[in-house]
């Protein structure tokens, strides 16, 4: 190699390992990188709730969509289930992880907590914590104090051994010690000061060279920044004038939970949000989420947390871009750094230009000017005057002026295209050229009712759940064999009496002499379990056996380690009309933790047991299996688990986490279309009511072979595994609708005032994938059109060339952009605003 070559090739690695900050600090204003204030846009993304083969497309699509920052937390439990044995392989790879975003060129902010609640199981702590002598969790108890200091100390040994601290040439500008501790801290009474001092200090001993954070914590102490988490946070100010003004968790939807309907943001809502922030002397927000995922294996906290963590976020949870969020938050990042030089400047001079009226100017010292102009009516659309202009602001919305003058962008006007997800179902049949009946290659085993292993043990009265099962599996049995006298006062009607059970939760399968006799749920409101359910026993010998199972364990709140789960009783039976009962609660029970076919493997698909005699349907406690064959193509795999009742999934025995289209939402609550105006609650924005919370189940692709694949499903309540089918994700179709009243795409920002000419808001519209192209067009109209994409029509006038126009510009092209203007359309009334709406396919 010549010595030029060389020397190039130094200097470029060099480059390549000094692209990131020596030194963050911070002042008022903003983090400070390398001796300079910056405005930074972050997102989460949950390494574990995504596989390392989605890593690498996931933060290059948030590094399209203008983040600067990936933020994450680490999750205790997974890198440490078994005290003093780490596990750091696979999803659970955090070093891997960190290093890819350093390689696209973002930096990481690690919220190490160690506590996460993220509708995590156990909010993150590894559940052998519970057993530690004499330990009380987030609280100033020397025990706790010990075991988390050595697992935050041990995380930051870890990258500092990598490199991956800023002060060290690495990606992480920020870490996280603690999370919402404020939140709840007055719980834990005069313990909850000295706590969180003690985990400040605990933190900066460990000398990362790079800030801490602590979020919800009004009182962190120096130098600990304390940070915001919410729908809103420009209202939001540090307990120091000394500290910036950063939103951790901006969330962009919220969580599902089994028995919920779905919850949604509208992107418009969040853009205000956003907006507000930094023009109220923001310098950092983070979206939680940026990619939810998915929570796969037992990872779902809450109870009741749905296996989709999708979070209704700009990136999907099968990785597709989720348009028009992505593309308008995208826009909005865009606008926000035209006025970075200003921002970083000076604080914001705010006035009032009416009521609900607010203006914000940043000023450099060398004239530069930004504005952010807004209205936070819920209602009603304005028109001010700012600097001798005239602009009108709609209902809550914000103008971003990146020059003070010119408007690049109004969070209410999305320029931005949406695009509408379909699903083409295929059936499991393991060969597509065989005439067998689907389900024909299927086969099972019986998980015995009650009592299977020998490790069961005997114990007076009735033993709380997660103390007895350490959450080693869900499932804990509690069986009773009782001698009833045929000449019970109870039983004067007959055999028939109540069983009547009470529990912590989450649910509960009642069996009377083997055969299934009723179930009971809590609800994510309500964990509680509590039957009354009519059974038939006989006289002599009859045997109750009660399957009590989790649904993911408590995540939030105080002393949450401290609630329980399981049957606490009373058990009793209860005479129909006499009013006559047996207790059988301080009885001698029998109990079993987890299921026969746990400790047998049959997850892995590998036991000899199974059986391919005629397959039962829709019986309780049953293990199902099959082979298949990966649905052709790339695109991102779910599996559609209708006519299934509750239980867990695995593939080529990974779990691809707890099922239950058999719990349905309510019926009310639901809209069309949900008004982005006004302040936004979990509760505002739902759909899917009357449905399944959750019904697909995604399938990472890496963890697919072309053939041969095993699906292994245990059902707990009953179903049908031949209605089970593939759901493969693709584009249905792909709209834009853009009015004469709106900016100029961001991209286009000064080019008017170049070209010395007006330019028309521009309609913009891309196939999602590179080898797809425009292929027909479903709708277009220039003119009055209403509706939303998937349901345009025309409006009261219409240009008779609308159609042809956007055919000649946009068919057989992968991409195509058309001028919003009478212009290009004629004007088919005079006098009206009007609009350009378009829907189209690609093939």
């Amino acid at each position: 190699m010549r010595r030029t070559e060389i020397l190039l090739l130094v200097c470029w690695l060099v480059a390549a390992t000094t692209s990131f900050a020596a030194t963050v600090t911070y002042d008022h204003r903003a983090l400070v990188v390398d001796g300079k204030r910056r405005v930074l846009i972050s997102g989460s993304i949950h390494y574990p709730r995504s596989t390392p083969d989605m890593w690498p497309d996931l933060i290059q699509k948030s590094k399209d969509g203008g983040l600067d920052v990936i933020e994450t937390y680490v999750f205790w439990n997974l890198h440490e289930p078994v005290r003093n044995q780490y596990n750091f392989e696979g999803r659970n790879d955090l070093v891997k992880f960190v290093k890819l975003v350093a390689e696209a060129g973002l930096y990481v902010h690690l919220r190490i907590g160690p506590y996460a609640c993220a509708e995590w199981n156990y909010g993150g702590f590894p559940l052998w914590l519970h057993f530690i002598p004499g330990i009380k969790l987030r609280t100033d108890n020397e025990p706790f104090k010990a075991e988390m200091q050595r697992f935050t100390a041990k995380i930051v040994e870890m990258m500092k051994q990598e490199n991956l601290y800023a002060s060290q040439g690495g990606p992480i500008i920020l870490s996280q010690i603690e999370n919402e501790y404020g939140n709840i801290d007055s719980a834990y009474g005069a313990a909850a000061k000295p706590y969180i001092n003690w985990a400040a200090g605990m933190a900066v001993s460990l000398d990362t060279g790079v800030p801490w954070v602590m979020c919800q914590q009004s009182d962190a102490p120096d130098p600990i920044i304390n940070t915001c988490n919410g729908f809103y946070c420009d209202q939001f100010t540090p307990n120091s004038n000394k500290k910036p003004k950063i939103w951790t968790e901006n969330w962009t939807g919220w969580f599902l939970s089994f028995g919920g309907a779905v919850p949604y943001r509208p992107v418009e809502d969040i853009a205000f949000a956003v907006a507000r922030f930094y023009q109220r002397g923001g310098t950092f927000q983070n979206y939680y989420m940026y990619h939810g995922g998915t929570n796969f294996g037992r990872t779902s906290g809450g109870p009741f947390i749905a296996t989709s963590y999708d979070y209704d976020a700009p990136i999907d949870e099968y990785g597709h871009l989720r348009q028009p969020k992505w593309g308008h938050l995208r826009d909005v990042h865009k606008a926000i750094k035209l006025c970075e030089e200003a921002l970083i400047a000076t604080d914001p001079t705010i006035s009032s230009l009416g009521p609900n009226l607010e203006a914000a100017v940043y000023k450099t010292g060398s004239g530069q000017c930004a504005a952010f102009l807004a209205n936070v009516d819920t209602k009603s659309d304005a028109t001010v005057n700012f600097n001798g202009k005239s602009y009108n602001l709609p209902a809550w919305s914000v103008s971003i002026l990146p020059d003070c003058k010119n408007v690049v962008l109004n969070t209410a006007k999305i320029n931005s295209m949406t695009v509408i997800p379909s699903y083409m179902h295929e059936s499991l049949n393991t060969n597509a050229d065989s005439n067998e009946a689907i389900g024909s290659s299927w086969s099972w085993i019986n998980e015995p009712v009650g009592i299977s292993k020998a490790d069961a043990f005997n114990q007076l009265g009735l033993l709380e759940q997660i103390n007895t099962t350490a959450d080693k599996s869900d499932y804990l049995w509690y069986s009773l064999s009782t001698n009833i006298k045929g000449d019970e006062p109870f039983l004067q009607d007959g055999s028939q009496t109540v069983l009547h059970v009470e529990s912590l939760g989450h649910a509960l399968h009642a069996f009377i002499n083997g055969k299934l006799a009723g179930s009971g749920t809590g609800n994510s409101g309500n964990a509680k379990v509590k039957v009354d359910i009519p059974i038939t026993v006989v006289p002599g010998k009859n045997t109750i056996d009660l399957l009590s199972l989790t649904v993911g364990l408590q995540n939030y709140g105080a002393f949450f380690d401290l609630w329980g789960a399981g049957v606490t009783g009373p058990v009793k039976l209860n005479g129909l009309k006499n009013g006559s009962s047996i207790d059988l609660t301080s009885q001698q029970w029998t109990y079993q933790v987890g299921l026969q076919g746990e400790d047998l493997g049959l997850p892995s698909g590998s036991s000899s047991q199974w059986v391919s005699s005629t397959l039962p349907k829709n019986q309780p406690l049953i293990w199902y299996k099959t082979n298949f064959d990966a649905p052709a193509g790339n695109d991102p795999i779910a599996l559609d688990f209708s006519g299934m009742g509750k239980g867990q999934a695995w593939v080529n025995g990974q779990s691809i986490g707890r099922y239950w289209p058999a719990y349905v939402s309510s019926n009310g609550g639901c809209t069309d279309s949900c008004n982005y105006r006004g302040p936004f609650s979990s509760s505002k924005c739902l759909k899917n009511c009357g449905k399944p919370s959750q019904q697909l189940y995604h399938v990472p692709r890496s963890w697919l072979q072309p053939s041969g694949n095993i699906l292994v499903l245990f059902e707990e309540n009953g179903g049908d595994p031949t209605q089970l089918a593939f759901a493969t994700r693709q584009m249905g179709s792909l709209c834009s609708h853009v009015s004469e009243s709106h900016p100029l795409p961001v991209d286009m920002w000064g080019l008017d005032s170049k070209a010395g000419r007006s330019l028309s808001p521009t309609l913009s519209l891309g196939c999602p994938s590179p080898n797809q192209v425009i292929s027909s067009i479903k709708f277009a109209s220039f003119g009055t059109p209403r509706g939303t994409c998937g349901s345009f029509s025309h409006g009261r006038c219409s240009s008779a060339r609308a159609l042809f126009i956007v055919q000649k510009a946009c068919v057989g092209l992968t991409s195509c952009s058309i001028g919003v203007s009478t212009g290009t359309f004629g004007d088919p009334c005079k006098g009206v605003m009007k609009s350009l709406a378009v829907e189209v396919s690609c093939t």
